[in-house]
């Protein structure tokens, strides 16, 4: 019991820690959301979401997986000890991340007529790709610095990282946006894409120096982590191309209004639910990266994780459900309130997602690349079918309604792969607190049928309460962490 208290107290703590970073971003966020809605309006929100998707899909059919294969390499000399492996795979990761984010940039620039043809239907867009062609470089740099931070558990300065990073993008961009409107979109993205680069090579290097070597033999050296990381890159490929497919075939059959409401609605939703999310890629991957076999120490790992994201995340999700029609307006403006039908009903995926989240990290942590990339194929694959049906059925909520039905099949899928190939058991509490949040959740998203405001707002208020109520009452009995707030509090006092 004692061991299980410390192990929810630490994640409870980096959880808060990134949260509590999660939720600064998203308040520095909102005011950047609001003033780029209003500057841009929803087509400028569309084009800019075009954008982003096409340079995240290069970005990850290019990166060799780097960025998920380094932390394992890196995670693993960091446990150890041994601080001359860890310097020798920090230059090796370090040289390989050069090489791509050359390789990126090439690719970008050589494809740009065919990203043109296959993002838009309307206008020559083959400069603006030209253009942003060292943002895929300034990606794959950025991306393996933050590898070296993540497997040396730097998580306090890749916290910092995140902070300088959304106030960085508010300062840079608002004013661009506000002078030159539509046409500043490309000049931000490069701009925000270079300082999020020097920001992370900043502390990167501060800690370990910069050290490059592109011998034969230490490239080498890193074909086992390439090719390890090439269902990676297929899995991002595959992700970056479903997410890339969706858009533009919201943009092909309807308007770019519909992919910026969709886009905003879905940010914002994965947003606020990333409050919790953001500590799994950043602390709950390397440890169990580190846990050296399946088992039972495996298991208990990832069932605390869950347990920990359901009592979080549900009174989170719960209050969003309930304020959803005073939020989307006041982020964004009224024109985006075509997309609260749909945000409504990715509430519901949002729990799943807390639940699926730390079961689909099990491939990463023992290098199975092949059922990583399985997984991840199969969900690609039904997520683009649900939503196109979805939107075909029942329009932009529609796309809510595919987006949830994608989250079960995915929850459903590895559950039952993660029990047969790890021996993974959800244990009895994971069932527990599904069996008290799930309810509440669907309530709240019943409650948005109410006949009257007065009776969803009093539905709403309510299960909010509840939930927040089970949630501390659990962690109070289940953490230490309010020991050590009390501990610090009194060393204050006397103080």
């Amino acid at each position: 019991m004692k061991e299980k208290s410390e192990r929810y107290t630490h994640i409870l703590k980096y959880t808060g820690l990134f949260g509590g970073v999660q939720g600064l971003s998203i308040l520095v966020g909102i005011v950047r959301t609001k003033l780029v809605a209003v500057l841009l309006g929803t087509e400028g929100v569309g084009l800019a979401s075009l954008f982003n998707s096409t340079i995240k899909l290069v970005s990850d059919s290019t990166n060799l997986g780097i960025s998920i294969s380094a932390v394992r390499e890196i995670s693993d000399a960091y446990e150890k000890n041994n601080a001359e492996r860890l310097s020798h795979s920090i230059m090796l990761i370090r040289s390989w991340s050069m090489l791509t984010a050359l390789f990126g940039m090439m690719v970008c620039l050589l494809a740009s007529p065919l990203l043109n043809r296959w993002t838009f239907t309307w206008g020559d867009h083959t400069l603006h790709f030209v253009l942003l062609s060292p943002v895929v470089a300034m990606l794959a740099v950025t991306a393996g610095e933050t590898a070296v931070l993540k497997g040396t558990r730097q998580l306090r300065s890749l916290a910092t990282i995140s902070v300088y990073n959304v106030i960085v993008s508010l300062i840079a961009t608002v004013p661009l946006y506000y002078v030159w409107h539509v046409a500043a979109i490309v000049p931000a993205l490069f701009l925000v894409g270079f300082l999020q680069m020097i920001l992370t090579i900043g502390y990167s290097y501060r800690l370990y120096p910069l050290r490059l070597s592109f011998s034969r033999s230490l490239l080498g050296e890193g074909l086992g982590m390439v090719w390890l990381g090439i269902a990676f890159v297929i899995a991002g490929i595959m992700g970056s191309g479903a997410d890339f497919a969706i858009r533009a075939f919201l943009n092909n059959v309807d308007s770019i209004d519909v992919v910026g409401l969709y886009s905003a609605g879905y940010v914002m939703t994965m947003t606020y639910a990333g409050m919790v999310f953001s500590a799994m890629d950043t602390e709950f991957f390397p440890r169990i990266s580190g846990i050296p076999e399946v088992g039972e120490k495996l298991n208990d790992a990832v069932n605390s994780q869950i347990e920990i994201c359901i009592l979080l995340v549900s009174p989170m999700l719960v209050v969003f459900q309930t304020f959803l029609p005073i939020l989307l307006p006041v982020l964004y403006t009224g024109k985006f309130m075509p997309a609260l039908g749909m945000m409504q009903v990715m509430v519901i995926a949002m729990f799943i997602r807390a639940v699926k989240l730390p079961i689909s990290y099990l491939p990463l942590a023992r290098g199975d690349s092949r059922s990583y990339l399985l997984m991840e194929a199969c969900y690609d694959v039904f997520v683009v079918i649900a939503v196109v049906y979805g939107f075909r059925m029942a329009g932009l909520t529609g796309t809510g309604y595919g987006i949830m039905a994608a989250s079960v099949f995915d929850f459903l899928m590895l559950f039952f792969y993660m029990r047969w190939k790890y021996r993974y058991v959800m244990s009895a509490t994971v069932y527990r607190y599904i069996g008290l949040h799930f309810p509440l959740i669907l309530l709240s998203f019943a409650a948005t049928f109410a006949p009257s405001s007065w009776i969803y707002w009093t539905t709403g208020i309510l299960l909010s309460i509840i939930s927040g109520a089970i949630s501390l009452k659990i962690l109070y009995t289940k953490t230490q962490i309010w020991e050590k707030v009390k501990s610090k509090l009194g060393k204050i006092w006397k103080k």
